[in-house]
């Protein structure tokens, strides 16, 4: 809403009449957190056209199928990117910062086999 609203300033004093000397920090915090969340759809777009591929081949998905389904997502390698450190990492190497087998070897299926020719 913008600052210039009347609602925006009726909405400030209600507010502020409930939290008292709190009013201050608290605004400030939430001022913060607004500050360092990204504002695009195209984040929601880009997870979203990832999922319709694996979505689209099934049509009941239960918990077990989606587990798995986030289980690949966070294992499986970046091929490329255009950030140099996400090269050949996945989602859980960045996020915890330690390497991880294969994620096929993490489903007890056994090391990768050479492609035969």
């Amino acid at each position: 809403m913008p600052t210039t609203s009347r609602a925006y300033w009726q909405g400030w004093g209600r507010l502020r009449s409930k939290l008292g000397s709190q009013f201050h920090a608290v605004f400030a915090a939430v001022a913060q957190v607004i500050e360092h969340t990204p504002r695009s759809s195209a984040l929601v777009e880009n997870l979203n056209s990832r999922l319709h591929n694996y979505f689209t081949l099934r049509r009941h998905m239960g918990n077990s199928y989606l587990d798995l389904q986030r289980f690949f997502l966070n294992h499986r390698r970046f091929l490329r990117s255009r950030r140099a450190q996400r090269n050949d990492r996945s989602p859980r190497e960045l996020t915890t910062d330690q390497n991880h087998p294969h994620w096929l070897t993490l489903l007890g299926l056994g090391p990768r086999q050479p492609q035969r020719t």
